[in-house]
């Protein structure tokens, strides 16, 4: 299971045109879990203080997010849970996890439950996608410290296009473009025009191997989200390739709000993340994160 599709997961049922909804309109209420059999998952914050240090679970090999390099954990995810850890005057430490099926099954492993076979869970989840609708599926979990937003971008060559006229997703019927296998690239661009782009298509395990193919030559383009397409191809965009985010006609949701998930009984962590990262947001320590990577920075809806 790919980490994007993982992380996209909870709000793929938005993504794509169809029957409107109210917000939880369509969902069924789950017994809430303050009324369920009481169980302590998960350390409290005054523990956390106490212990002197906080864990977040982070995808693993994930960039320009999370990754492991040299035995030491980097990305950009890495260094807001060390601005997150020093606000609230902790010694940060990081498990880096892998992707589930679903963002549900991501939660539920990592945040509120614990894995079924050896699991616990850790005192903070990053790199979650925010959805109000998300808050009436998963009771167990708070969303909260929204940090950035994510969106769907193409790459592409420029000698591919001399001209100057950058790809739509209506090029793919006949130029070749790479995704990451499995995402939300790959599932639009497949079923875009009923299929008129399936020939086109080159999967990939993961969007920087994607991305690696279009810097090759191996494709004209490719497509996935904005971060991991400009960090794969880091000075060569603006020099030999180039980025844009196009119309996606019949795509509803081109883009989304990243936050972090802590258990639902550990309200006062789940504050006091949030305010670390307001602030880190008001006096622009999250904006140079993005920036000393080489990333653009989409602000969140907060």
């Amino acid at each position: 299971m790919t980490r994007t599709l993982a992380v996209l997961s909870g709000i793929a049922c938005l993504a794509f045109a169809g029957q409107a909804f109210a917000r939880c309109e369509d969902h069924v209420p789950q017994p809430k879990p303050q009324n369920t059999f009481a169980q302590d998952v998960g350390r409290e914050f005054d523990t956390i203080l106490d212990d002197g240090w906080i864990e977040f679970a982070v995808y693993e090999d994930f960039p320009p997010w999370s990754y492991e390099e040299a035995g030491k954990p980097q990305g950009v995810d890495i260094e807001i849970g060390r601005l997150i850890a020093e606000d609230i005057g902790v010694e940060p430490r990081f498990r880096l996890v892998q992707a589930d099926e679903t963002l549900d099954a991501d939660l539920r492993n990592y945040v509120w439950k614990g894995a079924i076979v050896g699991g616990r869970v850790s005192d903070v989840m990053l790199h979650v996608p925010y959805d109000s609708d998300l808050t009436c599926r998963i009771e167990q979990v708070v969303f909260t410290g929204q940090y950035a937003m994510e969106e769907l971008a193409i790459a592409y060559a420029i000698s591919a296009y001399p001209d100057g006229d950058a790809p739509t997703p209506a090029y793919f019927r006949y130029d070749t473009v790479a995704v990451e296998n499995d995402s939300l690239s790959d599932f639009y661009l497949s079923s875009f025009g009923r299929g008129a782009a399936s020939g086109t298509i080159r999967r990939f395990a993961t969007t920087d191997q994607a991305v690696k193919a279009l810097a090759r030559g191996d494709t004209m383009a490719a497509m996935g989200p904005r971060a991991a397409l400009e960090a794969g191809l880091g000075e060569d965009l603006g020099r030999d390739h180039k980025l844009h985010t196009p119309p996606y006609p019949g795509l509803v949701r081109k883009d989304w709000t990243i936050g972090v998930a802590v258990n639902h009984q550990h309200r006062d962590l789940g504050y006091a993340v949030d305010y670390a990262i307001e602030k880190a947001l008001a006096d622009g320590r999250i904006q140079a994160i993005f920036a000393a990577h080489g990333l653009t920075f989409l602000p969140p809806e907060r």
